[in-house]
Order: C-alpha cells, then structure tokens, then sequence
C-alpha cells in the first residue's frame, strides 16, 4: 500500500514484532476464537510449562516430589490460587525463581497488560477494515459474517476491543475529537493521490473535514478520524501506565523487605537457617503478595514472621493495590499523569473509561463505594476477629501492638491473597465461616446505592447456552459434591480432618484464587497411624488423585470466573 495513515503505521511496527508464520494465528485469535477459550489456553500452557521447569530442576531434598503434586503446584502458582501439596522449604532456589515468574506472568495485572496489547491488536484491524482506502474499499455489504459479528463494519465506531461481540453504533456528534501532530515530512511521503481515491471516500473526507472545522496539515491523508486515533493513543497510554505500575510498586516493595531484613536480626536469622536467600525471599513475597497468589518461600508461610510487626506492614499494602484497590489506584496514577503531562489522552481515559473497554477502569463514584466496601469489609472482620480470638491460644506470646498487626494482616487476606501469621485450623468455626463468604465475593464486589447509567439494551430473550449456564454458587456445590464421593472413605475414617466445612473452605479457597488452608494434623485422627507423619502442606495435600485433580479445575475456574459472573439467569426460583 503507498499512502499509509497514522495507524496503519503503528500498526505495521506493532505486528513486525511478529513472525510472519504467527499472523494468521494472531488474527485468528483476535477475531474468531472468544477471550474465555485464549485466557484458559493461556494458563494451561503456563501451567504445562510450569511443571515441565519444575520436573527438569532439582529440588533441596533428594526425595523428588511426584508428577501430580508438581503439576498441582504449577496450576497452583499460575492461577495465583497458592494451594500447598509439597512443603515450600523443599523446592530449591531456581524453582523459587521458576514460581515467581509463574506468579507474575499469571496475575491479574499482568494478564490485564496482555489484554491491553491484543486490544490495541484487535482495534487497529477493526479500523483498517472498516474505513475504505483506494487499495480496499468495502462497503457494508460486502463484510463477511465473522468480520459483521466481530463489529468490524463502518456503521460500529466504538468496537470494544476486549469483547468479540458487537456494539450498538455511537453517533459521531458524541465522540470527542483529538488532533495528532504528524511530521511534516512523514506527511510529504505519504501524499494522496486523490484520482486513485474513490468519489465517495473523497465526499466522506470533504465533509468530516468541514464538520469537524479541523486545519489538516497540507499533504495529509486522514484515512481514520481523529476520535479512533485518540482510543488508538488511550490503548497505548493505558498499556504503559499499567505496566509501570505493576514494575514499580513491586519494585519498591522488594526493595523494602530487602532493607527490612537485611536491618532487622530475627528476620534475617529466620531465612539463614531454613537456607534461603533474602533477595529470591523478597522478590518471591512481593509478586505473590501482589499477584494475590499467598505462596511464601516458607513452609510456616508468615507464622514465622508473626512478631516482626514491621516487615506484615511492608507486605499489607501489595495486598490490596494488587488486588481489592487496584482500580481506585490506577485511577488515582492517571489523574495525576493528567495534571502533571496535561495530555488529552489521560482525561478522555478518566471522562470515557467504558469506551476504553478495560475492566479495571471504574468511575470516580464507583472506585470511593469500592474503597468504603473493601475497608468495610476489612473492618467486619478485624472487630469480629479480635473479639472471638484475642485470648485464644493463637495468639499468645504477642503483645497488643503484635495482636493489632497480626490480626490486621490475617484478615485482609482472608480477601484472596491467602498468606496467614495464624494457624486456621485453631481458629473457631464461626471466623471460619466468614472467611469463607469473604473468600467466595469477587474482588470487585461494591454496596452500590445508586445505579449507574447502562447503555446496554438488556435481551427479553436468552440463548440457548445462558439457559444452560448455572450460577457461580452452582458449580461450587457440584465440585463439593464431587470431592466429598472422592474422599468418602477418608470422611468416614477420619472425620475430625476430613469434614464438609474443610472441605467446603479448600474448595472456595480455590475457587476465590485465595489458597488459605486448614491443614492436616495426625493427631486429630481417631484411628493414630504410626506411619502418619506431619507436613506443612494443605489439607488437598493429604488429598487422592481425584480430588486433586478436581481441585485443579476448580482453580482454573476461578481464575476465569469473571466470563461466568452472570450465570444462572435463566432460573427462576419464584
């Protein structure tokens, strides 16, 4: 093609980034194949990967853990559940490292990164497709149905590049316009021919210039307006601030824990003696803990630290900016990029964020009701959690600052990050059963009083799988049912560990991608086994082949919950 626009500039430099073999992959993916099915190959694969790095180093013991329990351990760190089927301390420090990356690359900011550039990907073909050059010009007609149903057709202006599904069309008096500077030589070169250009695209750009009232540089052929080339920058602006995010709060963070034990004796005498270097240590907490995964290098995981007061309130705040808080933060880092750069793309982001289509973007009024309901719910718990277990066992040996810290730091994991400074399985059952609805709520969940505005037409009429599509809750109490036939033998044997309420809260542990885990303890069996010997592994751990396998679904239907959050519909229970 001679005369290139901006974005199909852009566009050009993005996909050299790419074999040319992978073009009709990449294609393929973006627009014939749903973002539920390329999310769930994407976390098979790292998965698969995962195991594979695990199976080939060597661990610290030379008692190599089996196939399946590596596998577990892998699904486990790429879907940021932190289910525990091998002891932590049994791992070596290239397997730390192999973890950590697991975790980063399978977080729900990273991912997000990820969906930003296949986004961007998707939009710029959807633009190139729809407007008509002298090389390819389409009328509406003469789209495919695949390209009609992925909203490619000029009459959709605002394809959402996150959802395969089409738009209702937005009318052009209601898009904001940006002019973008382009060089004047860079405009010298790609000078139109206008006798190759068919009359109505001439027509088209005639009247869009005289509507808009915009001066276009001398030579300059606008082959897409001024509003898709604004989202096309809002994309990669986003794209950037995301990424930076995510590199610099868990740079900070590491470099913080680093200093504190390096400072701080105790601490550092803890990871001499289980052998574990204090970089792989802090690295390795700050990615799980922002990546909301819950796995610590240690086989007590934070129980050990439970009197360092200090390095709990180092790790606390990566627990909500990478999860529960993500959303009013990123907003609160482009409103500042806003006012110190004064670029437009960071107001349209804050004035237009649906148009964006990323998930993570929330309204102002939306991301304050999310800060009240996560420091609510944070609230809830720590007042309900100190009252039942200030005086217990659990607690003794600390002084009140220590109870304040710990308790603090307990229950705002019971939030899906999972780390814990206490024993669960000597906590009392009614904490439990609160951190059990703290686990199964999204991340997102917001008391909302007053309803925003949707453009959505809602459907009078429902598909034939949104009838067949259960609820969330469904599934859980299939997959209960499930591991308790599994485990029916252990449940008659050993009651006091295997019991539905254990198992209830493995399974919404899993599910809520959280990893907090009642352990399995010899001496609650009521029929002792000399060869029963105690681990610091999961309760899943002490699990079948079966039941672990289950559990290994149900973690990858966590991680992809958010395609079935509203499912279940169809019933009526009226």
């Amino acid at each position: 093609m001679k005369n290139f626009a901006y974005l199909s500039q852009k566009q050009h430099r993005f996909c050299s980034f790419f074999p040319h073999s992978l073009g009709f992959f990449v294609h393929f993916l973006a627009f014939h194949v749903h973002p539920f099915f390329v999310q769930l190959c994407y976390f098979v694969i790292l998965s698969l990967l995962g195991y594979l790095g695990l199976k080939v180093s060597k661990p610290r013991t030379p008692v190599r853990p089996n196939d399946l329990d590596l596998f577990y351990t892998s699904v486990s760190a790429s879907t940021v559940s932190s289910m525990v089927a091998v002891e932590m301390e049994v791992f070596s420090n290239s397997q730390l490292i192999l973890l950590t990356l697991l975790m980063f690359v399978g977080g729900e900011v990273f991912t997000s990164v990820l969906d930003l550039i296949f986004a961007r990907y998707k939009f710029t073909q959807s633009v190139q497709n729809k407007v008509p050059t002298h090389h390819s010009y389409q009328t509406q007609s003469e789209f495919s149905p695949v390209e009609h149903i992925c909203g490619l057709d000029k009459n959709n202006d605002n394809t959402n590049p996150f959802s395969p599904t089409k738009k209702p069309p937005i009318n052009a008096n209601q898009i904001e316009l940006g002019l973008v500077s382009i060089d004047h030589s860079e405009s010298e070169n790609h000078k139109p021919s206008d006798s190759k250009l068919p009359d109505t695209y001439l027509q088209f750009l005639q009247i869009k210039k005289t509507k808009s009232n915009i001066n276009v540089p001398k030579g300059t052929v606008e082959s897409f307006n001024d509003s898709d080339r604004l989202k096309y920058n809002c994309l990669s602006f986003l794209t950037f601030v995301v990424l930076g995010y995510l590199v610099v709060v868990q740079f900070v963070g590491f470099s913080f824990v680093s200093l504190y034990i390096t400072l701080v004796p105790s601490a550092r005498q803890v990871l001499k003696n289980k052998g574990i270097k204090i970089a792989t240590f802090s690295l390795f907490t700050i990615v799980s803990t922002f990546a909301s995964c819950g796995f610590i290098p240690t086989n007590e995981n934070m129980m050990v630290f439970k009197k360092n007061s200090g390095l709990l309130l180092l790790v606390l705040p990566h627990i909500l900016l990478g999860n529960t808080l993500y959303p009013p933060c990123l907003r609160l880092v482009i409103m500042a990029l806003k006012r110190v750069t004064r670029r437009e793309e960071y107001s349209h982001l804050l004035k237009n964020f649906k148009d964006v289509g990323y998930d993570h973007m929330l309204s102002a009024l939306h991301c304050c009701l999310l800060v009240a309901t996560v420091l609510g719910f944070n609230l809830v718990q720590f007042v309900m959690f100190c009252s039942v277990e200030w005086n217990t066992k659990i607690m003794e040996g600390l002084n009140v600052y220590e109870k304040v810290v710990a308790s603090l730091f307990q229950v705002t994991n019971a939030r899906h990050s999972g780390e814990s400074v206490f024993d669960l399985s000597s906590i009392s059952s009614a904490i439990l059963v609160l951190f059990v609805v703290m686990m199964y709520l999204p991340p997102y969940t917001t008391f909302l009083p007053v309803r925003e505005h949707e453009n959505d037409v809602k459907r009078n009429e429902k598909s034939v799988v949104e009838c067949l599509v259960f609820s969330q809750l469904s599934y859980l109490v299939i997959f209960i049912i499930l591991i308790c036939i599994t485990e029916s033998n252990s449940l008659k044997e050993d009651p006091l560990n295997f019991n539905v309420l254990n198992i209830t809260l493995e399974v919404i542990s899993a599910y809520g991608n959280v990893g907090l885990s009642m352990g399995y303890s010899c001496a609650r069996q009521l029929k002792p086994d000399a060869t029963c010997k105690d681990s610091w592994v999961g309760f899943s751990g002490r699990w079948s082949s079966k039941g672990k396998f289950i559990l290994i679904l149900v973690m990858f239907f966590g991680r992809l919950k958010k395609f079935n959050m509203k499912g279940g519909k169809a019933w009526n229970l009226s």
